[in-house]
């Protein structure tokens, strides 16, 4: 019963398969062979437009060069308070843009408002030099809460990034959970919303190592080739991510997988609201669930051979969780199973 993250899922048979496939023989190498030009076409066909698609090796290196390709100098970027790259990449942002800040953004379950983002960017005049100047926005979809932005919410935050001479960014390490979520397609959900640049996951929906970077505008990606090699991103072999993304992609793969993640954290999710130890802090929308059990529960749950982290509370629920109670995080994958989800709701229950 392995809930602590879908990190920790293995690859999906067919990515493994497709890998060994392409093992033998010679490919051109930096991204010049013939399955990493197909595979960038195959991404112009899901954003339906031409794109410019460079393959990096984590979220982490995706979200911070996709930054850095933002950069202006005093750069700040703007991201919900919670998003992975202001708690969870080490600095990787301002590393790698060389000394951008990241301004938290306020919202309700791991979501930026447009009022909240509009304030945020108050605070950075472009006339006082004094404060450095804001260059980009970044929403996480889906967020670090299993929450999603809708159609109309990325529009909205579009509108208020555009009003401000800024681009928009989305971090989209659960991209494909978010989709099927919402019914929409790649191009609904990104750049017919206002999305300019994408972190496009693939790692946590069943590929071994696979991510890039995607741009919209293909035109403003010219100088990006040489921010990915600066970074030591630029992988040699790059065919093996190719492979991967090539599988991935093959007969919608990539959206069975996300959607039976998202079934497997809906199936969690009815567990926790039918047992007397534990209810739903929110309601998931992807493929995470976030109950608060008694602590009690959760202790006897890990002894029993649950997996999951332990979480902390977002501020507008962290009132209601007494004393005797804990927020923790269980994450479904490809990988998981029906058995896995319901032997760990008998024991809840």
């Amino acid at each position: 019963m392995i809930f602590a993250s879908d990190n920790w899922a293995g690859a999906h048979p067919a990515i493994a398969e497709n890998l060994a496939r392409h093992a033998a023989g010679y490919m051109s190498a930096y991204g010049s062979g013939d399955l990493d030009k197909a595979v960038g076409r195959t991404f112009c066909d899901i954003f339906e437009r031409e794109v410019a698609v460079f393959f990096v090796g984590t979220g982490t290196a995706a979200n911070a060069l996709s930054m850095t390709a933002l950069a202006r100098p005093g750069g700040v970027y703007f991201a919900h308070a919670q998003a992975h790259m202001i708690a969870d990449e080490g600095g990787a942002v301002e590393y790698l843009s060389g000394g951008g800040r990241l301004a938290p953004v306020d919202g309700p379950l791991g979501r930026i408002t447009p009022q909240a983002l509009q304030a945020e960017i108050d605070r950075y005049p472009a006339a006082f030099v004094h404060s450095g100047q804001p260059a980009a926005v970044s929403i996480t979809q889906a967020s670090e809460i299993g929450t999603v932005y809708g159609a109309d919410d990325i529009e909205a935050i579009a509108a208020v990034a555009r009003k401000n001479g800024l681009s928009l960014h989305m971090d989209g390490a659960r991209f494909a959970n978010a989709l099927v979520s919402l019914g929409l397609t790649p191009a609904e959900m990104t750049w017919k919303r206002g999305v300019d640049i994408v972190s496009f996951g693939g790692t946590k929906n069943g590929c071994w190592c696979a991510e890039a970077v995607v741009f919209m505008d293909a035109d403003r990606a010219r100088q990006f080739p040489f921010i990915r090699k600066r970074a030591a991103q630029l992988f040699s072999k790059s065919r093996f991510v190719a492979a991967q993304f090539e599988a991935y992609f093959r007969d919608g793969l990539w959206l069975e997988t996300a959607r039976h993640a998202n079934a497997m954290a809906r199936r969690l999710a009815a567990h926790v609201e039918a047992s007397p130890h534990a209810r739903l802090g929110w309601k998931p929308q992807a493929n995470e669930v976030f109950p608060i059990l008694e602590k009690t529960a959760a202790e006897r749950l890990k002894a029993q051979g649950a997996v999951f982290y332990d979480w902390h509370p977002p501020r507008e629920i962290a009132g209601g969780i007494n004393e005797n109670e804990t927020l923790v995080r269980l994450v479904t994958s490809f990988a998981t199973t029906q058995d896995e989800v319901d032997r760990f709701g008998a024991l809840l229950a």
